[in-house]
């Protein structure tokens, strides 16, 4: 199977990591620093940071609420967006807002191909956006941020980013909770079959060729059992772009696993509005306010 992931490297492109490639790895590569001061709000600071990610300087916004801290850290992970149409201040920054009001350091990053960052957007599988944001967290655990405690970190993962917590969640179990909201799946196989119809057929159909083998190494639920992260799930039961069942047999899974997880439907599509946001947001505070304690 190795050779096959060398060919298509070698056209192009994104490397497949499984992960036990992930797993295999070491993370923290450093360069770490605070690039400007976007914004002065109220009960925060925005700024734009960067750091190292396979050798490319992948950038991100901190929300740094006033004060000394040490405060929680809650790192919320977008969904997919054009790169080339992406701007770092993208659809997620309320949600990052409303965390870092509640008082939370709030971390948003990138990921490579998404401008200003280098590299090249991942294709098909987006683990090595997860790779990006692993990198991410060992630098918060150096003690990059004076006022982040490295100890209490959480996921928050928005559709693709949902995809993103879930590889992550398996690498790295100091995590202290993951939030999905409107999440894609575990299963590689079923996100590549959505990517080609989204798509039309131009993404995601030359990994479905890989070996069903190397998708379900590639899959995070393929080792639910080792999960050691808590979950909070919420999904809109008019989600027309990610289907809601995908979230409902995850938390099927992970109950009949005896795994810590809290699944809610909300009547609402991909994005919440108006009384499910304000549901959403409150029940995602309770849980960030538990696995914090």
């Amino acid at each position: 199977m190795r050779w096959i992931l060398v060919f298509l490297l070698g056209v192009g492109l994104a490397q497949p990591l499984t992960l036990g490639d992930l797993w295999g790895r070491t993370y923290g590569e450093g360069g770490f620093r605070v690039e400007q001061v976007l914004e002065k709000a109220p009960r925060f600071t925005r700024v734009l940071f960067s750091h190292l990610s396979d050798g490319l300087r992948v950038y991100g916004f901190a929300n740094l609420p006033l004060g000394r801290g040490p405060f929680p850290v809650v790192v919320v992970l977008h969904g997919y967006v054009e790169p080339s149409r992406y701007r770092t201040l993208a659809y997620t920054t309320p949600y990052a807002d409303f965390l870092a009001a509640a008082g939370y350091l709030v971390l948003h990053p990138n990921y490579r191909g998404h401008p200003p960052s280098e590299g090249r957007p991942a294709t098909g599988l987006r683990h090595a956006y997860a790779v990006d944001v692993l990198h991410l967290l060992a630098e918060v655990r150096k003690g990059v941020f004076s006022q982040a405690d490295g100890k209490r970190i959480a996921l928050f993962g928005h559709s693709m980013g949902g995809g993103i917590a879930q590889v992550a969640a398996l690498v790295d179990p100091r995590l202290r909770g993951v939030v999905l909201y409107g999440s894609m799946s575990g299963d590689e196989r079923r996100n590549l079959e959505r990517i080609r119809d989204w798509s039309g057929g131009t993404r995601g159909q030359e990994l479905l060729t890989l070996p069903p083998e190397t998708l379900r190494e590639a899959s995070a639920w393929t080792y639910l059992e080792r999960l050691t992260v808590p979950f909070s799930v919420h999904h809109g039961t008019q989600d027309a772009q990610v289907p809601p069942e995908w979230s409902w047999e995850l938390c099927r899974r992970l109950k009949a696993l005896g795994k810590s997880v809290e699944c809610f439907s909300y009547p609402a599509g991909h994005l919440f509005h108006g009384e499910a946001k304000r549901v959403f947001q409150k029940r995602v505070l309770g849980f960030l306010g538990r696995i914090f304690r």
